[in-house]
Parts: C-alpha cells; sequence; structure tokens
C-alpha cells in the first residue's frame, strides 16, 4: 500500500495554544504537493531498539520494547511499503551468545558491539559507538533483504526510529545519542502509534496543511497524570527554516508494554560491529562495579499499603499511621511519584525511609501485582494506575468519593486518614486477639 492510499489524520497546532490538538477523523487524500512531509525512502529506514544488558542477560525492559517494535513494525510493513526491519543494537563484551536470542524475540536484525572496552556503560564510549552504527551506511546495507541486496543505501542517512528505555542508564544516553545525530527525544512514553498525520504550523510547515507520512505519535500522561500529552519530533518544511529531524526518538517506561511470545523458528541477520573507539574516549575508566538491587522488595509481600498527597493535612502523624498499619496487615509501603519529590516538611528519619524513589509504584517506579493493594490518600493519576492495575484486590481509602482510583478499587473506605486507619488498627488488633485465645484454647 502506498502512502498516498493510507488514511490521514488531520493535525492543527494553535498558535495560542501550547500543544497539539488532533481531530478524529480522517480526510481524503492530498495532492502531490501536500505530501512535502514525505522523506526520502532511502534516506530514513528501520527501527533500532538499543537493548541492555547486565553480565550477559537481557534486562527484561529490552524484552518489551523488542515486543512492542515487533508490533508497529509488523503493522508499519502492512500498510507502507518497501519493508522494515526491527534492528536491535547491542552493546558489551562478551554477549554474542544473546545475538539469537534477540532474534527470537522480535528483531529482524541484531548488531553486536562485542569488545572488551563495552564490558562497562560508559556514557561517552556508548554514546559515540551507538551514533556510530546509525549512520554506518555499510550496515545500512547488511541491514536489507535479499530481495533488496542489489539496491545500494548509499543516500542512507539516519534510523527512522529509535527506541531507548527509560530506565536511569536509559535516560542518560537517549538524550546524548539524540543530541549527538541532532534529533528530538520524547521521555518516559508508554504508548506508541505510527500513522499519517496533516500538520499546520507557523514554524514547521509556514502556516501550510502538509502531510507528515509515517509519524510516530508518542504519548506519555502529562504532569497532572489525568490527561495524555502526544509528543511528535517533525521536520522543518519551511523554505525558510527547513531541517530534518530524525530518528523520530523515545525513552520507553519499563513495564509497560508486553514482551512478545518467542518464536524459536523467527530468522534473523546477525552483524558484528568492530566500534572505533579511541584512547580520548577512555580518559574514564572503571575500575569496579557492583550492581546494587533495590532494598524494597514488593514480590515478597502478598500485601502492599501505598499512599499519595491525601497525607497532606496532617502529615507526619498520617505516614506514622501508614507504618503501623502496614506492620499490623505485614505489609510492603510504597508511594506515589508526586511523595518522591519530598513535598512535605517531616522528620528525616521518615523522609528517608519512606519518601524515596524505590518505593514509588507507577510508570515511573515500579510494577506490582499483590494479593491485596491499599491505595490510602491516592487521587488515581495514569501513572500510578498502571504500576497497580493488576493487583488482586484493591481497597481506597479516599474522602473524595469522586477520585479517579475508585474506578480501579474493589471497596472503597470514604473518610479522612487519621479518622479511618485508627480504627482498622484497632479493628485488626482485636481480631488478631481474638485469633490468638482461640487457638490457646485448642
Amino acid at each position: 500500500m502506498t502512502l498516498s492510499q493510507s488514511p490521514v489524520s488531520k493535525v492543527q497546532v494553535n498558535e495560542d495554544s501550547k500543544g497539539i490538538l488532533i481531530n478524529n477523523h480522517n480526510i481524503q487524500d492530498k495532492e502531490k504537493e501536500m505530501r512535502q512531509g514525505e522523506e526520502d525512502e532511502n534516506n530514513y529506514k528501520h527501527l533500532y531498539v538499543i537493548l541492555e544488558q547486565e553480565e550477559g542477560k537481557l534486562l527484561p525492559v529490552s524484552l518489551e520494547m523488542l515486543g512492542e517494535a515487533r508490533r508497529l513494525m509488523d503493522d508499519f510493513n502492512s500498510r507502507y511499503k518497501p519493508e522494515e526491519k526491527v534492528v536491535a543494537i547491542i552493546l558489551g563484551h562478551n554477549i554474542s551468545h544473546l545475538c539469537q536470542e534477540i532474534i527470537y524475540q522480535g528483531a529482524d536484525v541484531v548488531i553486536c558491539a562485542d569488545h572488551h572496552d563495552l564490558q562497562y556503560p560508559r556514557n561517552l564510549v556508548y554514546t559515540k559507538t551507538i551514533c556510530q552504527i546509525a549512520t554506518d551506511k555499510t550496515c545500512a546495507d547488511k541491514i536489507s533483504t535479499s530481495s533488496l541486496s542489489s539496491m545500494s543505501n548509499s543516500s542512507f542517512d539516519k534510523p527512522r526510529y529509535m527506541f531507548f528505555s527509560a530506565n536511569d542508564s536509559g535516560r542518560h544516553l537517549s538524550a546524548t545519542v539524540m543530541a549527538q545525530l541532532e534529533s528530538g527525544l520524547a521521555s518516559d512514553i508508554n504508548k506508541l502509534v505510527i500513522s499519517d498525520l496533516e500538520i499546520r504550523h507557523e514554524h514547521k510547515t509556514k502556516g501550510k496543511p502538509i502531510v507528515y507520512g509515517k509519524t510516530l505519535e508518542m504519548y506519555r500522561p502529562d504532569f497532572s497524570g489525568f490527561l495524555w500529552t502526544t509528543i511528535l519530533c517533525l521536520d522543518n518544511l519551511n523554505p525558510e527554516n527547513k531541517k530534518k529531524f530524525h530518528p523520530q526518538g523515545c525513552s520507553i517506561i519499563p513495564g509497560v508494554f508486553s514482551q512478545i511470545k518467542k518464536d524459536l523458528n523467527r530468522d534473523g541477520k546477525i552483524i558484528n560491529y568492530m566500534p572505533n573507539i579511541s584512547s580520548e574516549d577512555l580518559k574514564i575508566k572503571i575500575t569496579n562495579r557492583k550492581i546494587i538491587h533495590s532494598k524494597i522488595n514488593f514480590n515478597n509481600k502478598k500485601a502492599i499499603v501505598s499512599f499519595g498527597r491525601g497525607i497532606k493535612e496532617y502529615p507526619e502523624q498520617n505516614i506514622i499511621l501508614i507504618e503501623n498499619f502496614a506492620k499490623e496487615i505485614g505489609a510492603e509501603i510504597g508511594i506515589s511519584l508526586p511523595i518522591s519529590k519530598k513535598p512535605y516538611l517531616i522528620s528525616d528519619n521518615l523522609s528517608s525511609m519512606y519518601l524515596i524513589s524505590d518505593r514509588v509504584i507507577g510508570t515511573s517506579g515500579r510494577k506490582v501485582n499483590p494479593l491485596l493493594y491499599f491505595a490510602i490518600g491516592i487521587s488515581g493519576a495514569i501513572q500510578h494506575i498502571a504500576g497497580m492495575k493488576e493487583s488482586e484486590f484493591v481497597i481506597s481509602i479516599n474522602k473524595d468519593g469522586d477520585a479517579p482510583i475508585v474506578d480501579d478499587s474493589d471497596i472503597l473506605i470514604k473518610g479522612n486518614i487519621e479518622d479511618v486507619l485508627p480504627l482498622l488498627i484497632k479493628s485488626i488488633k482485636k481480631y488478631k486477639e481474638k485469633m490468638l485465645v482461640l487457638t490457646e484454647a485448642r
């Protein structure tokens, strides 16, 4: 199917608005002069996924990104021609054994940079190596299928799309790589769509409606947590300020996308890449490295008690109540993202114990699935719901009966934290005493 046969969504940028308004209807195919946004097919190709490994093992987020890349490109190739690939990039030392597994997990091509200077992640070295790969025309030729092998990629410039993980290292790496490639970056993404969009923008298109083909729509919740923000990486097509921005890149929140089922019959191509690393790149040396895992292990607990900004009236008192309540039911304590920013003045002991990023549950933290989940003073932002929605049973304590969290709860206890928790703690203690008496009587 050619681009002109594909439905196009109309997008208009309001000059008085900070955002982009997307109309949910299709428009008829435009004339050729309206398709200035369609780039030369030989210049930008494929979806490159930057994978991460630790001690020779792929991180789960890498497999999740591969799964989403596979789904996107299967749909892409059903709508557009010629066929393009999911290209996985893996860096490290003694990692060649991972290549076939990466193909089984969804990649068409694996570019493996196995080098002793890449054993430990160093941002400068990793950034340069990835940029070398992303702009290497020889690699682009090798990626081509046999049916296209006679076609040279001499005009190949950069990848069409590029994915990174939105963990600590991935956020840093994605920023430096995309800056080096002179393109934009959407961070902490949890939904992706590829489509054709008609854009009208004062600076990008000089106010004219232009169709941008094969555009990656990158979605993330806004800072309120209740609305979606759509981020686009668009070329400047205004003749007075013309500039290309590729690849269209983003960092993806771990745990958002699911892995695909491993296919042992999947065929793929493995390209061994020798990076050009200079002595200048190796000024920073790693003499010792230890992976520090989170001390907060939600997986060991059948119950989790999380709290949010609803503690604000009496923050210290309420945290102590939550701490006592969690001890009574043998639960681990989690928090919503805003709490990790330490918005309230409380004692250093409580702050260092509970207002920390390791306890965040949601798209910017951990994904949990306990048997019992208490959401205390949590409004129910999209980010938090994504992290706890797989819990077996959810009980909310909230004074707002219309809070969004109610829709994802099995039980709502409507009331203030400082009123509800003492009653619950008292009831649980009384129940425990009764059970102890019954046990001793036997």
